[in-house]
């Protein structure tokens, strides 16, 4: 799995690649918590080259949505598709995590609710 981050104005993108298992899910949430340290409030976390995903990496995204909420943050999850979005839709967590469609349309909504 490869991380990489990007902003755009105070909105920090997370761009998966690869698989989100038991060997590198953690990755996520150390990313996220150091992220969450240095003052960072809005996340996206954009799953579009995620090709897999276990009970792990299922963990780390209820670990990081459970924390930002807590914290009053705000994170949008985006691209979720094939087999990633089957394994969340049968675990029944649409409704839990914040998902979004697309990138722009997490942007859009991120930018207008920070107005």
């Amino acid at each position: 799995m490869e991380l990489r981050i990007r902003r755009s104005k105070t909105i920090y993108i997370i761009d998966i690649q690869g698989e989100m298992d038991l060997y590198n899910s953690f990755k996520l949430k150390e990313l996220l918590m150091k992220m969450i340290e240095k003052k960072i409030e809005n996340f996206i976390i954009n799953m579009d080259e995620v090709e897999y995903i276990d009970s792990s990496g299922i963990g780390a995204l209820i670990f990081i949505s459970s924390t930002i909420k807590k914290m009053n943050l705000r994170l949008a999850i985006t691209n979720i598709h094939g087999s990633v979005k089957k394994v969340i839709e049968l675990t029944k967590l649409t409704g839990y995590f914040p998902i979004v469609p697309t990138l722009e349309d997490a942007i859009k909504k991120m930018d207008a609710q920070g107005q």
